[in-house]
């Protein structure tokens, strides 16, 4: 008798199951694509302004500005591109080409610097014991902290004081160090086992050795994640560059744009010309980022779990 009025028990649980689930089913397509095509509709509207910057660039002063919406040139040319390159005969030349030149440099030196001193300072905070370490490490966090327009007079201050103003020194000396990119390295180093570090130090190696041949080379993805960071960082750096040059030859990619788009190099509007620069100086990041983005992802989360 139980056992018949159980089976008589889920068999009409079922059955009320089975009529439900066509009626789920019905309510659940329609507002799955509503979620997809508003998610369309959200990247399209976020795509939309790179893509009018890439057609303007091909456009002529007037069609832009008489059309800075359209997303087909009416005349389409390379004149904007011609005369940034210092292909064009026009007299009011932009020094693109130096702009850019001087953004690589610093970008790669200041990158090259953030990775070896952003990791060589996580390591020593992560594993080495020493008096003040915490106290050191609360300096770091308070600089994160800090706005950085709260820095530019005391960094003028210094600059000048030292006579590193208006100089490559100058521009690439105070972005060596990171204090977000030692927080990442810490946490990253500290997520390592230390029983690898004990077992080369038996085998005979030092500090040194152990963090350069042992533990550096565990930490790639957040050495990717933290070059990523700081190439975009000192790329797209504006406010230190502003305070600690003032000669044109200086110029980065930032200052002379904003430069450039103030009216500093020509009047008129010329959105072409502006839209091109500004899309030429946003590839290199970009490219950098779309060709390291899965080890961006796993830098970013390394230190998340501890051992």
């Amino acid at each position: 008798m139980t056992a018949a009025a159980t089976s008589v028990r889920e068999r009409a649980r079922r059955a009320q199951h089975d009529r439900g689930r066509p009626v789920l089913s019905r309510f659940r397509l329609p507002w799955r694509l509503v979620g997809y095509t508003g998610v369309l509709g959200l990247g399209l509207l976020y795509l939309l302004p790179f893509v009018l910057q890439l057609v303007t660039g091909f456009k002529t002063d007037p069609d832009a500005a008489a059309h800075p919406l359209a997303l087909l040139p009416t005349t389409p040319t390379t004149a904007a591109y011609q005369r940034l390159f210092g292909l064009s005969r026009a007299a009011d030349g932009v020094p693109f080409l130096r702009w850019l030149g001087n953004s690589a440099l610093i970008a790669v030196l200041v990158t090259a610097g953030r990775v070896l001193f952003d990791s060589m300072a996580g390591y020593a905070l992560a594993r080495l014991r020493f008096w003040g370490r915490s106290v050191l490490f609360g300096f770091v966090l308070a600089v994160m902290a800090v706005p950085g327009v709260a820095l530019l007079i005391p960094k003028f201050l210094v600059l000048n004081t030292f006579g590193l103003f208006d100089t490559y020194t100058g521009m690439i000396l105070p972005l060596l160090v990171d204090a977000a990119g030692i927080f990442i390295m810490k946490q990253f180093f500290e997520s390592v086992p230390r029983e690898v570090e004990e077992a080369a130090r038996v085998d005979g190696a030092g500090v040194f050795r152990i963090f350069w041949s042992v533990v550096l080379p565990m930490a790639r993805p957040a050495l990717i994640t933290l070059t990523i960071l700081s190439f975009q960082g000192s790329w797209n750096e504006f406010t230190h560059f502003l305070v600690s040059t003032q000669s044109g030859q200086y110029e980065t990619l930032t200052t002379g744009l904003a430069r450039f788009v103030s009216g500093g190099l020509g009047g008129g509007t010329q959105y072409p010309l502006k839209l091109a620069a500004a899309l030429l100086s946003t590839i290199p990041v970009a490219a950098l980022f779309f060709c390291f983005q899965r080890y961006f992802v796993n830098g970013a989360n390394a230190g998340a779990v501890k051992e």
